[in-house]
């Protein structure tokens, strides 16, 4: 089979189109025949700074949907052909991916395969962000960073029928907020001036929720702008800046709360949570609340491409790799 992977770190030349062994399934997995397969900003912090890599050569990829290929021993509801979306903890991108059962899903009823491939990392992380970790409640406020990416885009629509009061986003670069004000958001702000377009905004109230994938001087930025009782979440650290804190002295005057989310993390630690997560979360696409636009798809060749798009900050909703030939 032909699989995509680096031997080295550096920038998107670096992935490499390679045949590769099939792989059978061992106990508790699924092997899938991938039909399409997720690129997420995890991938190029991989191939770029060693991300979550154990060993070279890695294989990046975390969303995958396909038709499951053969089952390994104890796996129980699943079938050889059957349809299915999939989180793994890489190695997706292949046209043969093995993934533990407890992260496979059946393919939600009335989605195709290319729309399921936009779900397993998205809209899980998307949905915890509000609900399971967030807390955010009908009449409070939310702030997104990077509101046009495939997070982004998801959050908007959840936080609106969520019964959000006003939902801002904010975007590296303004040529994105059109696209940002299409899925959910009252307004979009530059990165740079995020904290005073905010403080205009509310009256100098502040948000209630932070949902921030950038880390370091945008965490103390946004920790600034909370409203009394304001939550912040981080959930990644796009800028590489060092470890943030947060401790007594920032927080408990105004009882303001900081918690973070790492769906990597919860697909290693705690995979039937995830799977229960990924299970509500989906329903949303389902019923019609949340719609998650494919707005690239790139051939499995072409992965070093797909990498380029996304690095270069412009991109916008989900990009695919068509796995199936």
């Amino acid at each position: 089979m032909r699989a995509v992977e680096f031997q080295e770190y550096g920038g998107p030349e670096v992935l490499k189109v390679v045949e590769a062994q099939v792989p059978e399934p061992g106990p508790g997995q699924v092997t899938i025949d991938a039909a399409y397969t997720g690129v997420n900003f995890a991938d190029l912090k991989a191939r770029a700074e060693g991300y979550r890599v154990p060993s070279l050569p890695f294989r990046p990829g975390l969303d995958v949907s396909g038709r499951v290929r053969a089952v390994g021993p104890g796996v129980e509801g699943l079938r050889p052909g059957q349809e299915v979306v999939a989180f793994v903890n890489g190695g997706a991108y292949a046209e043969v991916v093995a993934a533990e059962a407890a992260t496979v899903l059946p393919l939600p009823e009335g989605l195709d395969l290319r729309t399921a491939a936009t779900l397993p990392t998205v809209l899980p992380t998307a949905h915890a962000l509000l609900h399971e970790v967030g807390r955010l409640r009908a009449g409070e406020s939310v702030l997104v960073h990077g509101a046009a990416g495939g997070v982004g885009t998801a959050v908007g629509q959840l936080a609106r029928a969520a019964g959000a009061d006003a939902v801002y986003g904010v975007v590296s670069c303004l040529d994105k907020a059109e696209y940002a004000l299409k899925y959910g958001y009252d307004e979009v702000f530059s990165a740079d001036t995020f904290a005073d377009d905010v403080r205009r905004a509310t009256g100098g109230r502040g948000v209630d929720l932070i949902l921030d994938a950038v880390g370091g001087d945008t965490l103390r930025r946004g920790l600034d702008i909370l409203a009394v009782f304001g939550r912040l979440v981080s959930f990644g650290n796009a800028s590489g800046a060092q470890p943030w804190h947060a401790g007594q002295a920032e927080l408990s005057a105004q009882g303001r709360a900081v918690a973070g989310l790492s769906v990597l993390g919860l697909a290693q630690t705690a995979p039937e949570a995830l799977r229960a997560l990924a299970e509500r979360a989906f329903r949303k696409v389902v019923d019609g609340t949340v719609t998650l636009p494919v707005t690239a798809e790139f051939a499995l060749s072409d992965a070093a491409e797909a990498h380029r798009l996304m690095g270069g900050r412009t991109s916008t909703g989900k990009l695919l790799l068509r796995t199936a030939q």
